[in-house]
Formats: C-alpha cells, sequence, structure tokens
C-alpha cells in the first residue's frame, strides 16, 4: 500500500507533525527521510525491508553512504540524506559525553559505541580519556584489525591519556562476531592495562566490549576494582 492510501494519521509525514517524531517507528523515520519508494514497493514497506536486511537500526548507523546506494532503490539523494541523517545522531551522542556529561555509567559509553561500532566488520580497539570529573575528554581508536593482547602496548594507551591530561581513560573494543562476551585475552589485557594505570596514577574505570548482542562491562564482571 502506498502512502497516499493510507489513512491520514497514518502517514509518516502526518503523523510526525500531529504526535511528534518519537511517535514513529523506525521503519516510519526511515520513510520519511527516503519520501518516495521504488517501482513495485511503497516508501514504507521499502523502510522496512530496508531495515530488515541490515539487521535493525542498529546495524543500519554503521552503514556507510556507498553501502547505503547500493540498495535496490536508493540512489545518491536518498542515500546521501539517510547518511546525513545518521551521521548527526552520532556527533549527537558524542557532543552529549565531551566535555559535558559524567561517564558514571557503562550504558552511557555503550551508547555512544553502539551508533559506530557494533556492526564494524573488524575489530576496533580504543579509549575514552576523562577529566577529574569523569567527564569526556576524548575518544581515541588506537588499533583496528585482528588483536591479541600482546599488540596493545601500555606506553600506546597511556601516551593519550597523558597527552589529554586526563585523570581516568576507559578502554572499549568491540567483537565483529556479534557476542560480547570477552575472552581470556580481553581479561588479560584490561588487567595488565589496569596495573600500568595504577603506576602512572591514571585509573582505568572499565572495559566495554560491544557487539550486535549488547555489551559487557568488565568492572561489573569484577575485573576491575570499583573506582
Amino acid at each position: 500500500m502506498r502512502v497516499s492510501e493510507l489513512p491520514t494519521d497514518e502517514r509518516p509525514r502526518e503523523k510526525l507533525l500531529a504526535h511528534g517524531a518519537e511517535a514513529l517507528s523506525d521503519a516510519e523515520l526511515v520513510a520519511v527521510l527516503l519520501r518516495t519508494g521504488r517501482c513495485g514497493e511503497g516508501v514504507l514497506e521499502l523502510a522496512r525491508s530496508w531495515l530488515d536486511e541490515a539487521g535493525g537500526l542498529a546495524a543500519l548507523a554503521s552503514t556507510n553512504v556507498h553501502e547505503l546506494m547500493r540498495r535496490n532503490g536508493v540512489g545518491p539523494a536518498k542515500g546521501t540524506i539517510v547518511a546525513a541523517a545518521l551521521e548527526l545522531a552520532r556527533r549527537l551522542a558524542r557532543e552529549r559525553l565531551e566535555g559535558r556529561q559524567v561517564v558514571d555509567r557503562p550504558e552511557v559509553v555503550a551508547d555512544l559505541l553502539r551508533l559506530r561500532v557494533s556492526e564494524e566488520r573488524v575489530e576496533e580497539f580504543g579509549c575514552i580519556t576523562l577529566d577529574v570529573r569523569h567527564r569526556m575528554i576524548r575518544e581515541h581508536v588506537l588499533h583496528r584489525g585482528a588483536r591479541s593482547h600482546a599488540e596493545v602496548e601500555p606506553a600506546e594507551v597511556f601516551r593519550q591519556a597523558i597527552g589529554d591530561n586526563s585523570h581516568a581513560l576507559i578502554l572499549w573494543h568491540n567483537h565483529p562476531s556479534g557476542d560480547p562476551t570477552p575472552s581470556a585475552d580481553d581479561l588479560d589485557l584490561t588487567r595488565r592495562l589496569a596495573e600500568a594505570g595504577r603506576l602512572l596514577k591514571i585509573a582505568v574505570l572499565d572495559h566495554i566490549v560491544v557487539g550486535r548482542g549488547g555489551f559487557v562491562s568488565l568492572r561489573r564482571r569484577g575485573v576491575l576494582p570499583l573506582p
């Protein structure tokens, strides 16, 4: 069914105007961005199938503009509009953290990372540096690709922390498999970096592992002591 054939109060744009954007489903919001469907498929059906094929909103958020444009029915106009909207969402999530919000819960970091790395096809490892009040200073990507704990040197991590004049940091990485369960290698690396931080008086507050299935906080797992 085409949007024009729907009752007025069920059309995405009209629904948004009447009730606000929060009243729309993920598919309806994507349909507003796409504006039109393709031959034989209305815009709502296109949006739903697009989300299903991508694996959900989080997966779509990690898709670059060239991947968006390879989808049937999505050309440069639609692809760039959706890519711009997703990038604005990522920047907003980052802006809410940088220099403003106290990073006092693993969920705060996980929400930031899920927008960007949960659907990465390769592993990324990095850290978030924090000021004396545990507010975010900067996010650093330190390693990309296959990793073992021996390949991440404390000097590489703490060089960034010292350069940012940070008082603490949070480690993070993603699991491309989608399962955020930490490996023995993850645990060894976390303990090694926490010990290095203790000597440098820069506390390692947590290590967040992100995957499509959610996230794991190694502090909550008891691998790191409470700050």
